[in-house]
């Protein structure tokens, strides 16, 4: 075993042993004289723990205290890009490339923060540049393709990025795996099946490979399909949560509810804050008719509505909200929906808003606070991931707004990265709400892929401006489409505990 504890930490994060790993660096960056090593293995220890307002305090200090060092500024950028401070980030890889970075990462991080800062023209280049050192990584064409994608539809195009990296070796699985995202995200489903499908026959052992040819194999209706090769995948891993909750929704599909609860509780029990398997455990217990379902979508007591006060500074939340959505349309730049998200028919800002200096969107975020707060206080206690979480305080994990087109919805998901989730009415559609089909309106409850018996929504929200809609990260909800011309806009966050 190595003598110097910064080698055994990086072994530990390596290991996704995170509290082990802050064990050893926490003492050593807090130290008088810190290294460069141990400030940056602290902060990457930090924000895989998702405290990464704490990393920026270590990021900064290793700036500060080695000025000259272009990792310490790429570092830097890296974290503030990760907090939505996208300008910031932009300076600090800037100063970071003009003291000698030019590596493939560094080329990365410059155009994912100046995608973020709105700099679309400069963030290709990048990507470009980022490509070339690397043409094989397939994060950087991931993440290019998706900017193709978002701003121009081109499906073709971001097809191509994705190829060229697959010829430059990089590895089959994600490229095909996203390759198939893209096909849907553009309408062309059965294209992106067909690919799954001819991927299953060419990689047969690839877990990826063989959970993604299930989900498409589900999606289209042949349920044996789906579980013949989630079995295959369940040989090769036989307790990887994500695969029994694959399991478990082919199951509710099925018709057999109780074998989907059972195993998604053997999900459970190895990954016991899982949303999704919560979900799922919730879908399946209303199937069979189990109290557990009562327990976890009890709505009247964990879904909550809130109409936020008028923030300082404006005459009445009309005038807030007119300037909020004003300040949202701003950074709306993309013309399409993300390929790998639930909305369809809109756009979707791609950086963390809590990390935005528009004064209206600070404004938002404080006027916010009390719903939160009053909101975690009547939870009480209970069974499942929502309650005994609190720690008495709570942090904001991520941040975007939507904006949907006439016809635009989201489908019917949860949250995996959360505890609370949320839905904030900045504009909504009014002639369609009224409808008798509810247009417009957020539901809770309807899964989203096909179960026997048919379980549909079985609570509503009606939205209105000013209006924050909370819930549990793990509970099913989509958007109702609409079809009048109008606007739709909202603000959505997940809250863990602190």
């Amino acid at each position: 075993m190595t003598a110097d504890p910064l080698d055994r930490a990086k072994l530990l994060l390596d290991e996704g042993r995170l509290d082990e790993a802050l064990a050893i660096t926490t003492p050593l960056a807090l130290a008088s004289g810190a290294s460069h090593r141990a400030l940056a293995m602290h902060s990457t220890g930090l924000k895989g723990a998702g405290r990464h307002e704490e990393a920026l305090g270590f990021d900064r200090q290793a700036t500060e205290r080695f000025p000259g060092s272009g990792a310490a500024w790429h570092n830097l950028a890296a974290t503030l890009g990760d907090l939505g401070r996208s300008a910031e980030a932009v300076r600090a890889m800037a100063r970071g490339m003009s003291l000698g970075l030019d590596g493939a990462l560094s080329w990365g991080v410059l155009a994912r923060v100046k995608a973020a800062a709105g700099d679309l023209d400069g963030a290709e280049v990048a990507y470009q540049e980022a490509l070339r050192r690397a043409p094989g990584r397939i994060e950087t064409a991931r993440e290019y393709a998706e900017v193709v994608w978002m701003r121009r539809g081109d499906v073709e195009e971001a097809q191509q990025i994705l190829d060229r990296a697959a010829h430059a070796g990089g590895p089959p699985a994600p490229l095909l795996l996203a390759k198939a995202k893209f096909y849907d995200a553009a309408g062309q489903g059965e294209r992106g099946d067909l690919l799954l499908r001819m991927a299953v026959e060419r990689l047969p052992d690839d877990v990826a490979i063989l959970m993604g040819g299930a989900q498409a194999a589900l999606e289209r209706g042949d349920l044996d399909e789906a579980e013949r090769l989630a079995r295959r995948a369940e040989s090769i891993v036989p307790d990887l949560p994500a695969l029994l909750n694959h399991i478990a929704i082919i199951q509710i599909a099925k018709g057999q509810a109780d074998l989907a609860l059972a195993t998604a509780r053997r999900g459970i029990a190895i990954a016991p804050n899982d949303q999704s398997l919560w979900g799922w455990a919730a879908t399946a217990a209303r199937a069979v008719g189990d109290p557990l379902y009562g327990e976890l979508c009890d709505y009247s007591r964990v879904v909550g509505a809130y109409d936020i006060e008028t923030p300082p500074g404006w005459p009445d939340l009309a005038a807030f909200l007119n300037d909020l959505a004003a300040s949202l349309d701003r950074i709306h730049i993309y013309s399409q929906h993300p390929s790998a998200q639930s909305l369809r028919h809109g756009s979707q800002t791609t950086f963390r808003l809590t990390g935005s200096d528009d004064p209206v969107i600070q404004a938002f975020f404080r006027a916010i606070e009390s719903p939160i707060r009053r909101h975690i206080a009547s939870l009480g206690e209970g069974v499942g991931p929502l309650f005994g979480r609190s720690a008495g305080d709570y942090r904001i994990s991520g941040a975007w707004s939507v904006r949907l087109r006439p016809g635009g919805f989201h489908k019917d998901h949860f949250h995996p990265e959360g505890w609370l989730s949320s839905a904030f009415y900045v504009q909504t559609p009014e002639a369609a709400l009224d409808s008798p089909e509810r247009e417009g309106w957020i539901r809770f409850g309807h899964p989203p892929y096909q179960s026997a018996p048919p379980l549909p929504a079985d609570h509503y929200e009606r939205p209105r401006p000013g209006r924050l809609v909370l819930f549990p990260s793990y509970m099913w909800h989509g958007t109702v489409p609409f079809t009048t011309d109008e606007k739709r806009m909202t603000i959505a966050f997940d809250v863990v505990p602190a």
